[in-house]
């Protein structure tokens, strides 16, 4: 027991969330730089010679130089395995990365120096908070012309409702950025504008250390010396407690792009970040640490090797260990079944799993047998919560265009349904029935066009509607047939539950007047 405790509390498994630019896929390749996973970091966007973003590996992701879906990468650092969830930032992203944040037992929020804190940034940050996960930021890009701290501290006060704890400080910014200070090894990192990587470090009393005199121009360091006061006497206290409960946030800053500053926050947030947590599930707290197995599936990819055709349903293990070839139970299923050749991954790079443990991603071959949010257990039959579920926002018609591909195109939409890169729903009570796409970004359009053209050879019709909400609807039987008969715009989703779908607000709330013994709820999970 004591080794199986020992490999769990090594696993930090977390998601990086930002909003589009800030330099989310640059922190995440400096990551695995120094966790030696990759030999250069390469970058997002550039020339077609330049190397490409270890974890964008779709097509369209290397031609947009956009992160579209939520890559799962892996390594190890410090006597640490750290399981990176890489989420997508751009401003159109799917459920995919609402779910994927399940998955994470803490989550980096990456913040513009210059922007401060974005609309993206704090979607995400709310399905965090949600979850009352550890938050720890990283103010990036000090090297440019950015913010004052203390405003961009005061806007994530003021926006996200979370106050901060500087764990390091800058001292200067832009063409006068000096370097950082470590407030709590009292050391100071010393930037070079020509050579980044070349980093010295220096070990000070504090502060007020004359050796800082020598180091830094006086202006800037008499700044740095008022600002450090001022934290001292006016700023939050270290609380542990509250950052572990996501009430404080950990702060650091630097330059992802210039690799400075982040290895002096991966070796804090190691430090810091939690090991792996249970789950709730329908028999009771599921505690990482114990010999039972079990995990559940958080997201379904589908043909991650094109010439394959394969499908992987990505799974966050929970609790204990698994071992290669072990049996498992299948929940919703109520059947036994064998897990063959898992794999580990590095973007789209693969390996075979030999065993792997709580707080571990494993990705599993899926010939259609599982669905987001299925959980597998070693032993006994429970069901860990459900997924959250996010009503989406855009809705259009789908249709495709060559009816020699319908077989094609029915596959592609299930698959890709299951997958969750949008929502699927059928019209009722009119005909012709029509398929209607729901998403919550509209490049989820774009992306589906594209995967069942490249996939499954399939080229479509996308019809925008103009629609906005979706509720799933229930209540009274008698009330819910007489709204059935007379409302506009009801579909069914893929299990055949009632949707409502409405223009906007104003046709909701008035719904919801005129049948108010009916319930319109959010997700379909509800009710």
């Amino acid at each position: 027991m004591s080794t199986l405790q020992e490999e769990i509390t090594s696993r930090k498994t977390f998601a990086i969330i930002s909003h589009p630019d800030a330099g989310k896929t640059t922190l995440t390749e400096k990551l695995l730089y120094f966790g030696g996973a990759i030999r250069e970091a390469g970058s997002v966007k550039g020339k077609k010679n330049t190397k490409q973003a270890t974890s964008d590996w779709m097509e369209i992701e290397r031609q947009r130089g956009i992160s579209v879906t939520s890559s799962v990468l892996e390594f190890d650092y410090n006597g640490h395995h750290i399981n990176i969830l890489d989420t997508p930032g751009h401003e159109d992203f799917s459920e995919d990365t609402y779910r994927t944040l399940t998955a994470a037992d803490s989550a980096t929020m990456l913040i513009d120096a210059a922007k401060g804190v974005e609309a993206q940034t704090e979607k995400l940050f709310k399905v965090c908070s949600m979850r009352g996960i550890p938050i720890f930021t990283f103010i990036n890009k000090m090297d440019r012309e950015v913010r004052e701290p203390f405003e961009v501290m005061e806007e994530m006060e003021n926006v996200l409702g979370i106050r901060s704890y500087p764990m390091n400080w800058p001292i200067g910014m832009g063409q006068n950025f000096f370097g950082i200070y470590d407030r709590h090894a009292r050391k100071v990192e010393l930037f070079n504008p020509d050579n980044p990587s070349d980093v010295e470090v220096k070990q000070i009393s504090g502060p007020e250390d004359p050796l800082l005199d020598e180091l830094v121009e006086p202006s800037f360091l008499s700044q740095f010396r008022e600002e450090m006061e001022l934290l001292d006497v006016a700023g939050d206290p270290y609380d542990e407690d509250k950052i572990f409960r996501g009430e404080l946030t950990p702060v650091f800053f630097g330059s992802a792009v210039s690799n400075f500053g982040v290895q002096n926050f991966l070796e804090h947030f190691l430090y810091f970040a939690p090991s792996p947590v249970g789950r709730e599930s329908d028999q009771g707290f599921v505690e990482p640490v114990q010999d039972l197995f079990s995990g559940f599936i958080f997201k379904i990819q589908a043909n991650m090797n094109p010439k394959h055709r394969d499908r992987i349903a990505f799974m966050r293990i929970t609790s204990g260990k698994y071992t290669q070839g072990m049996t498992v139970n299948h929940s919703r299923l109520n059947k036994t079944m064998r897990l063959a050749q898992p794999t580990q991954f590095l973007a789209q790079d693969r390996s075979i799993v030999e065993e792997a443990y709580a707080g571990d991603i494993i990705g599993l071959f899926d010939p259609g047998t599982f669905r987001i949010g299925d959980t597998l257990a070693g032993k006994g039959n429970f069901q860990f919560a459900e997924m959250p579920h996010f009503s989406p926002e855009q809705f259009a018609a789908v249709s495709v265009k060559d009816a020699m591909k319908h077989k094609s195109f029915e596959k592609g939409i299930q698959q890709l349904t299951e997958e969750g890169l949008m929502q699927l729903f059928q019209t009722y009570n009119r005909y012709p029935e029509q398929q209607i796409i729901g998403v919550v970004g509209g490049l989820q359009f774009e992306v589906l066009e594209h995967r069942l053209k490249n996939e499954y050879n399939s080229d479509i019709h996308l019809e925008h509607l103009p629609l906005t909400i979706a509720r799933w609807v229930t209540g009274d039987e008698k009330e819910l047939d007489t709204f059935r008969k007379k409302q506009r715009n009801l579909a069914v989703d893929r299990d055949n539950k009632l949707v409502a779908l409405f223009e906007n607000e104003f046709q909701m709330n008035m719904a919801k007047d005129k049948y108010p013994n009916l319930v319109f709820h959010e997700n379909s999970f509800t009710g």
